[in-house]
């Protein structure tokens, strides 16, 4: 039971540090757009940074549930 529990909290990381990865790659081309704001690019930015802190994270614990899950 706790490999199948694994294996679905692996899946679920997975997906989550995939859609902050995405969410980083958006936030950083508004960063750089030249027709946005400046408290616009900054958020972005800072977004960003969050956005990478999280995706990181979720692979890090998607690695360790994977081991788990083989284990």
């Amino acid at each position: 039971m706790d490999t199948i529990k694994n294996a679905g909290n692996f899946v679920s990381d997975k997906l989550q540090g995939k859609s902050h990865e995405a969410s980083k790659e958006a936030n950083k081309e508004t960063a750089k757009s030249s027709e946005a704001g400046v408290g616009t690019r900054l958020q972005a930015a800072g977004d960003a940074v969050s956005d990478k802190a999280k995706q990181h994270g979720h692979e890090s614990s998607a690695e360790a549930h994977k081991q788990a899950a083989t284990h």
